[in-house]
């Protein structure tokens, strides 16, 4: 690939063809403490020139904020593209720092309108529950989602952080093209039971914060560099104790980094991308930056391959982290499993 575009896979059995890395775009303008927005933007052109065709975004980020600024790239490369948003965390309008599950279906309703109109679209290309409200029925919740694709409103679904069960009751319901879960060389636990009902109902594995946030590439040591409005301050992985402890972990990276020539954000990245042939399964990445520099790593990061030996001194890592994900694993696939 002299053009340095990206290999393809194929968003569950009857979706489509995205680039085999897609773009978290939470980052652009949420999140991650300040951010430039020329930048961002150029950062989601380079992208989609190296063959980054799934965008990830959500409701929830910024209020809407996210969406609103994505729409201007969307409208103008929208046949090029895949829109990925989310539905499920309410804000309450009496506190906006409050996120509240919300799975039914007035609200799924509700949410999806807002959405098309804050993205300018008339359809969403997937769309997926944010996180899983167990007081609602799953069953209830994806029959209303699978009226908005007979609706034209939705073409695919997807659900992010569910458990094995939920996925196949899911799914029973209505085709799932893809579930979202945070996958890394820090954060494994999916691999127990999500992965394999993935595989065996032919659905696309989307990893987020397949950089454990950045993390693994050492781009920050502990939550105290971070600005004071980055969430990552919450985190439990990040602070104190728990950071110096991580941190300590990235040496092997770092040593199969040094072997390719390589950052450790790559080898993190070529990991993830090698658990697709490994669980036997379709398997996105959704690095998120905002700087196109980053997103050249990142796509490079697609041809690596990793040796047996580089992938057995890389598989204790995820067993030596600590701290959860989370403050609250509870609206986790993990939590509830």
């Amino acid at each position: 690939m002299t053009d340095g575009r990206i290999t393809t896979a194929k968003l569950g059995d009857d979706g489509p063809e995205v680039g085999v890395q897609g773009l978290g775009c939470m980052g652009m303008n949420f999140g991650y403490g300040p951010s430039d927005a020329d930048a961002s933007r150029a950062t989601l052109e380079r992208a989609l020139e190296l063959g980054v065709t799934l965008y990830d975004t959500a409701d929830a980020y910024g209020a809407g904020e996210n969406e609103r600024f994505l729409s201007p790239f969307f409208k103008a490369h929208r046949d090029e593209l895949v829109i990925a948003t989310k539905f499920a965390l309410s804000i309450p309008p009496d506190d906006p720092t409050r996120r509240v599950i919300r799975n039914d279906p007035p609200y799924i309703r509700q949410a999806v309108e807002a959405s098309l109109k804050r993205l300018d679209v008339d359809v969403i290309d997937l769309y997926y529950m944010h996180r899983r409200d167990v007081n609602v029925p799953i069953e209830e919740s994806v029959g209303t989602m699978a009226e908005l694709v007979r609706e034209g409103k939705v073409k695919h679904l997807g659900l992010s952080e569910v458990t094995a069960d939920e996925l196949r009751a899911a799914h029973a319901v209505h085709p799932i093209a893809a579930v979202q879960s945070e996958w890394s060389l820090f954060s494994r636990d999916i691999e127990t039971n999500v992965v394999p009902a993935a595989r065996d109902l032919g659905v696309t594995l989307v990893a987020y914060s397949p950089l454990g946030r950045g993390f693994l590439t050492g781009s920050f040591a502990t939550a105290e560099d971070l600005s004071s409005d980055d969430f990552r301050r919450q985190q439990p992985r990040f602070t104190g104790d728990n950071a110096a402890a991580n941190g300590a972990l990235l040496e092997p990276i770092r040593a199969v980094a040094d072997a390719h020539g390589a950052s450790v954000g790559q080898i993190a990245l070529a990991w993830a991308h090698q658990q697709a042939s490994l669980h036997g399964l379709p398997v996105i990445p959704i690095p998120g930056t905002r700087k196109p520099s980053r997103v050249e790593e990142n796509t490079a990061a697609t041809r690596i391959v990793l040796t047996d030996d580089e992938l057995a001194l890389l598989d204790p890592i995820a067993a030596k982290v600590a701290g959860n994900r989370y403050a609250d694993m509870a609206f986790t696939s993990a939590g509830r499993e």
